[in-house]
């Protein structure tokens, strides 16, 4: 069974560098999973604020969307079956990435 996953991230850089981060980071996600030919990413940025995605791959679908905020950036993804029991790693490794990838320098 599918299973969603919600992490919020704080932050104190504004839409504008948040987005510019979240954006930066997404990238480097997709070349080391695409890399290797394991994932295919697409994405939608319908705002500078909002990424819709999808990544396929090993017969799998994660679906997802990022929302930037002015003090919090959120993440929500719905991960398949398969994944769905790696859910609080995957979520806990997000996190940690995201919190550094959006720490103020």
């Amino acid at each position: 069974m599918a299973r969603s996953v919600t992490i919020i991230l704080n932050h104190d850089l504004g839409v504008a560098e948040a987005s510019r981060r979240m954006r930066a980071g997404f990238d480097r996600i997709k070349q080391s999973l695409s890399g290797g030919m394991m994932f295919r990413f697409d994405e939608t940025w319908a705002s500078d604020a909002k990424l819709s995605f999808t990544a396929k791959g090993l017969g799998q679908t994660i679906t997802g969307v990022v929302d930037v905020f002015p003090q919090h950036v959120r993440i929500e993804a719905t991960l398949p079956s398969i994944l769905a029991s790696l859910a609080e790693i995957i979520a806990g490794r997000v996190e940690k990435e995201g919190q550094i990838l959006l720490e103020k320098k």
